[in-house]
């Protein structure tokens, strides 16, 4: 990264982190509102959730309805999307690196779902070291039209894809963090948490040869 570059991206983060939170927070909105009525070329939403619903389906049938596998297998899918999936959203955003969990969680709800998923979840129940959050989706676009089959309901996370590209795509940025759902409608719960979890903020990897 050219020391330009470095500088512009550090007066950013400096000018994001000098906000109130409640601005931060309203920054991020438009932010997210923003590229995704200007820079996102739409879908179709009734086919992307269907095709997404193929895809879950294909894996019941050849897994044999084994939902551990199955998660399993949704979220190395998300996480494979996620770690390139990070780039183009850096380069839509042209956000710098945040200082801590809490404009993470903020960026995450109000800037990443917002510009793939056109939704903005809530964020709740941080812990006291602030290293803990969950994300409550009060809508979900994958789960549109679908109803678990009752041997599904106690073992299946039918979004866990969602799970495994934010893993992805934290981990691209230096956090390795567990995420996982804790609940979800469709499994009669009366929401849908994913709670994600920050364990150790990972050192830059420099390539051989640079300095």
């Amino acid at each position: 990264m050219s020391k330009s570059r470095s500088s512009s991206l550090s007066a950013h983060a400096a000018a994001l982190s000098s906000k109130s939170t409640a601005n931060q927070s309203k920054f991020f909105k438009t932010l997210g509102e923003d590229i995704w009525k200007n820079k996102i070329e739409k879908i179709n939403a009734e086919l992307f959730v269907m095709t997404y619903g193929v895809i879950v389906q294909q894996l019941c049938q050849d897994l044999n309805n084994d939902y551990i596998k199955i998660n399993e297998n949704l979220f190395s899918m998300g996480y494979n999307i996620g770690v390139r999936l990070i780039e183009d959203f850096l380069a839509r955003t042209a956000l710098p690196r945040c200082p801590n969990m809490t404009m993470t969680s903020e960026v995450i709800s109000k800037v990443a779902f917002k510009i793939f998923l056109n939704i903005t979840p809530q964020i709740e129940n941080w812990n006291t070291n602030r290293d803990s959050f969950s994300i409550i989706l009060t809508e979900n676009p994958l789960t549109e039209f679908v109803e678990l089959p009752q041997d599904a309901m106690k073992q299946l996370w039918y979004s866990n894809i969602i799970c495994g590209v934010l893993k992805g795509a934290l981990e691209m940025v230096q956090l390795d963090c567990d995420v996982n759902f804790m609940t979800d409608v469709l499994r009669g719960d009366l929401t849908t948490e994913i709670k994600i979890k920050l364990n150790k903020i990972l050192k830059d990897e420099i390539p051989l040869g640079e300095d």
